[in-house]
């Protein structure tokens, strides 16, 4: 696969189009690989880099394996993706099943992380953590707080719809588009 470069601007605006719809994040640790669904993100500036701020509750497996390999991938699709891999990656745990294989995605080696880029969500944005915060649920306004964490915790939960989000600030260090080389598929 070839990778056609993207500026920021140009994923900014990939990334406002899906993010309604939902996007992947990839995560890799220890040989394990998992993709979640992702609604909430933000492609911007920060300490003078260019930044993807990723929203992850505390209680998802995605978020041990951040914590253990600090690099992930954003993954977006071109075009409408299997509705199956909508089903398997936004409400099953990797912990359980490898959702790459059930959902017959393909990984690409990372150009610039250990992270792979999915062949069947060409544009990707490579990024390396550079700072994490878990919110503080008392400094949100009730409003947000009674509709996004109804009866919150401030820990680890076996209800994780109600549990906070550690916010994950991942240098982008490579943006592209995979495309098939002559004679690929």
């Amino acid at each position: 696969m070839k990778r056609r470069k993207l500026s920021l601007s140009e994923l900014a605006a990939y990334t406002a189009d899906a993010l309604p719809k939902g996007i992947l994040l990839t995560s890799a640790a220890e040989q394990k690989l998992n993709s979640m669904v992702i609604g909430w993100g933000a492609v911007g500036i920060n300490w003078n880099l260019p930044v993807f701020a990723a929203y992850v509750r505390v209680s998802r497996y995605t978020r041990e394996l951040l914590d253990k390999n600090p690099a992930f991938t954003v993954n977006i699709p071109l075009g409408k993706p299997e509705p199956n891999t909508w089903a398997v990656c936004g409400s099953k745990s990797g912990r359980d099943m490898d959702k790459l294989a059930v959902c017959g995605l393909h990984p690409v080696p990372g150009e610039q992380v250990s992270v792979p880029a999915l062949r069947e969500f060409p544009i990707t944005a490579e990024c390396k953590i550079i700072y994490r915060q878990q919110e503080d649920l008392s400094l949100l306004p009730e409003e947000l707080r009674s509709r996004f964490y109804p009866h919150s915790r401030d820990s680890e939960s076996s209800d994780n719809s109600k549990d906070p989000h550690v916010t994950y600030y991942g240098q982008i260090l490579s943006a592209y588009v995979l495309e098939p080389e002559e004679g690929e598929e």
